[in-house]
């Protein structure tokens, strides 16, 4: 057994698809134990009766929409004419357009690339440096996956089999953490910026057309946000009526996307889509057999063997969600790590929903860590930067949102008390 699992990591270096890796681990396990591999296209099968899986291609498709519409610069133009003057004001709106934007696409490279074509030559022409703007945006590029209606918040729902509505919730407090502590260094570095790039004064006309331009989009986040988390909408419902706004919005009021253009925009979301859905599904097959053979509770033993106290193990979790994060898309880290280490973690008597807000909170990270973090390589692709370049200005933020990860991690309250 030990020489198939080596075979299938090799498989997957040399760059098998995971979701093929996946379904041939469980196939190859279900079959050493006896049982009928049947049992494998069978537990894929089960992914479409998961209910709440419906608002996973709707809010993405949602996502993409806005993406493809100049939304992206009206929600610039508003927050700036809103919070400009304010010290630093250019760079928290940064960091709360790209959490926001985030948080409706699910994919942290796409906000890096829209979002920086507006956010970088704003800021070195309000006089921030280089190394600065460059950090700020592409760590921000993940900022809002704690945030609702985030895809991976979800998927960790799906996985976990912990309700989607608490963990929209459970996300604020750590969210917002991390916002203010960025938009704190943000502040910070706005006081000093270079002579002869003065802040700009409040403009009353400017916010007001600002406004104006924004005002069928600027309801989205309070209909949608708002009707979660008051109860009005279930998750599902809140990502049909989250489509049907936003294509109502941008196909026929504000008509930047012709309906010639609607086909592309939907095969190139359900493209993240169907990446995901087909991993989940291998990976509930996958599951299913490390149950069976009872792998969480062979590993706790091995763990507790040399392990005893819940705060060693936080501490190395955190640092193993770290290195995860550089090596795997989000995505498939929870559908391969999270059925492995929830067992472990209930055994040390941690919540699953303060594990999801930990597992996510440290992949946010990973994707910002060097050496080998995603959004370091596609953040220098885009600004066409040399990757070290990018290794040094991420450097600050990712000590600032580390601070909050140990936060959020040793005080549980911050992730429950809006939940229990």
């Amino acid at each position: 057994m030990i020489l198939i699992g080596i075979a299938l990591v090799l498989l997957a270096v040399l760059g098998a698809p995971l979701f093929a890796i996946i379904a041939a681990g469980a196939l190859i396990g279900f079959q050493r134990v006896g049982v009928d591999p049947m049992i494998v296209p069978m537990e894929m099968y089960r992914v479409s009766e998961i209910p709440v899986l419906i608002a996973i291609p709707l809010f993405t498709f949602a996502g993409y929409l806005l993406g493809e519409s100049q939304a992206p610069r009206r929600l610039v133009r508003v927050t700036n004419a809103v919070l400009g003057w304010l010290p630093g004001g250019l760079a928290v709106v940064a960091l709360a357009v790209c959490a926001l934007f985030t948080a409706f696409t699910g994919a942290t490279g796409v906000t890096i690339i829209a979002m920086g074509a507006l956010l970088y030559p704003a800021l070195a022409e309000a006089g921030y440096r280089e190394q600065f703007n460059l950090g700020l945006i592409t760590t921000s590029g993940s900022l809002g996956l704690l945030f609702a209606p985030s895809l991976p918040l979800i998927l960790y729902g799906i996985v976990a089999e912990q309700s989607v509505d608490d963990l929209f919730k459970a996300g604020i407090l750590p969210g917002t953490l991390m916002l203010v502590l960025l938009s704190a260094w943000a502040i910070r570095e706005g006081r000093y910026l270079r002579a002869g790039s003065p802040r700009p004064r409040f403009d009353r006309r400017e916010a007001a057309a600002a406004l104006r331009a924004a005002i069928w989009e600027l309801p989205l986040p309070i209909l949608v946000l708002g009707g979660i988390y008051s109860g009005f909408f279930a998750v599902s419902e809140a990502a049909a009526v989250t489509v049907i706004y936003v294509l109502v919005v941008e196909v026929l009021i504000y008509r930047e996307i012709s309906l010639r253009r609607l086909p592309g925009v939907m095969r190139d979301s359900m493209l993240l889509v169907g990446g995901i859905l087909i991993i989940l599904g291998a990976s509930l097959a996958s599951t299913n057999y490390m149950i069976d053979a009872q792998v969480p509770e062979k590993l706790f033993t091995l763990i507790t063997a040399h392990i005893s106290s819940k705060l060693t193990f936080l501490v190395l979790l955190n640092v193993f969600l770290l290195v995860l994060g550089t090596m795997l898309d989000i995505f498939s880290a929870l559908v391969i790590v999270v059925p492995l280490i929830l067992p472990i973690a209930a055994g040390f008597g941690i919540d699953p929903i303060h594990l999801g807000m930990i597992f996510l909170a440290n992949m946010q990270i990973g994707y910002c860590t060097p050496p080998v973090g995603m959004n370091l390589f596609i953040a220098s692709y885009r600004f066409e930067k040399p990757i070290v370049v990018l290794y040094r200005a991420a450097l600050p933020f990712l000590l600032i949102l580390v601070i909050a990860v140990l936060v959020i991690t040793y005080w549980p309250w911050l992730s429950l008390v809006l939940v229990r």
